[in-house]
């Protein structure tokens, strides 16, 4: 490891990714084990309980599952039930795949349409 120090900002931002991976592995285990109960499968500690699932999203609900990194490498719009996510520049496959899985723990999907492509979530959360 270098000894340069690093910048509060880059602190800051290593550490919101770092928050929403964790978020993003809370969901999955929070899934894989209601789907284990489902199946009857014995769980070794108890479940991670889920996000609030009653009530709308907003534009800013969704913005702030978001690292600040990610969030300004795109438009949030809201479309009627959706909030619709396009981006503003070429993501690669790092960050399409780190929006990818965001979404999808959303609920949401990847709408793949050439130059009009886009990611949508639900705003119903429930």
């Amino acid at each position: 490891m270098s000894e340069e120090k690093l910048s509060i900002e880059e602190l800051s931002r290593r550490i919101d990714e770092l928050l929403n991976v964790l978020n993003v592995i809370s969901r999955d285990l929070a899934d894989i084990s209601k789907s284990l109960k489902a199946v009857g499968a014995p769980t070794a500690a108890p479940a991670i309980p889920a996000a609030p699932t009653e009530g709308m999203r907003s534009v800013e609900d969704v913005r702030g599952s978001f690292s600040s990194d990610l969030e300004e490498m795109l438009i949030f719009e809201e479309a009627g039930d959706y909030i619709v996510i396009k981006t503003r520049r070429f993501l690669g496959s790092d960050n399409f795949a780190k929006i990818a899985s965001i979404v999808r723990n959303l609920g949401g999907e990847y709408i793949s349409a050439g130059k009009d492509s886009h990611f949508k979530v639900p705003r119903e959360t429930g």
